[in-house]
């Protein structure tokens, strides 16, 4: 006897149904969303903990429901349920995904960019300032509750678009539009006093060279631009932190209204 009769005959058809469209909706968190895909996490307990989440909401959010059974039926509920996972963790994922290309904007303007490394979080390369960010943002991620808060929101998905719902398509792609177009704007909200000090510090040396053209400005510029961005990174620190702490909350209330039945 194979080991699918054996689940079969233990649980129940409709009780393993159940558990794979649970289970369908959760993947894409540890696939997408912030934290929970970190790669610094391994893939078994990722996977771990994709299983237990599925086996606790399985019973709940799909009490009473009759699951299809024929094959055409399943792929089509099992689609939809990845569907709607990946709708809700990739809005989450564009507030880091801000906060990353916030670094990579700094970087480039200090002159970190030169000396890239892999990132542990993402397993990307990336820069100082930007590792730097994306290290911080996680810390007040767990720090405000934002485990709690995305856990609290996936399960509130089950209360807009049940089981056996459809989505709304439209609402999940304006959505995820919007979500993406709003990336830039919250990396510019993020470093734009630091961008716009290098700006004014570039433009200072950019009068120095015209008036002293015998001074090597890029040797000096450079060490300068170091330390101004350092001393800016330490001074916005905490504004930054404050609003990555109302961004958490709120990118989990836009991520639900992104999900609408259709």
């Amino acid at each position: 006897m194979s080991s699918g009769q054996m689940l079969l005959q233990t649980f129940g058809e409709q009780q393993v149904l159940a558990f794979m469209a649970v289970l369908a909706r959760v993947v894409p968190l540890f696939i997408v969303a912030p934290l929970f895909s970190s790669r610094s996490m391994p893939g078994r307990v990722r996977g771990i903990a994709a299983v237990a989440i599925a086996i606790g909401l399985a019973p709940v959010v799909t009490k009473g429901v009759e699951m299809p059974t024929d094959l055409l039926g399943i792929a089509f509920l099992l689609g939809k349920e990845v569907l709607v996972g990946f709708s809700f963790a990739f809005v989450l994922a564009c507030l880091f995904a801000a906060v990353s290309t916030a670094g990579t904007l700094l970087d480039f303007s200090v002159g970190f960019a030169f000396g890239a490394a892999v990132d542990p979080l993402t397993g990307n390369n990336s820069a100082i300032i930007s590792q730097m960010y994306m290290m911080f943002a996680t810390a007040i991620f767990v720090v405000v509750g934002g485990v709690e808060w995305v856990l609290q929101g996936f399960a509130r998905t089950y209360d807009i678009i049940s089981i056996t719902a459809m989505p709304s398509l439209g609402t999940m792609v304006q959505g995820a539009v919007e979500s993406f177009v709003q990336i830039f704007v919250s990396a510019i909200e993020i470093c734009g006093p630091i961008l716009l000090a290098l700006i004014i510090t570039d433009v200072a040396f950019g009068m120095v060279s015209r008036v002293a053209p015998s001074l090597n400005v890029f040797a000096v510029g450079f060490a300068v631009k170091i330390g101004v961005g350092l001393i800016l990174l330490g001074l916005t620190f905490p504004f930054v932190g404050g609003w990555l702490g109302d961004e958490i909350q709120g990118s989990v209330t836009q991520a639900l209204q992104t999900l609408k039945v259709a």
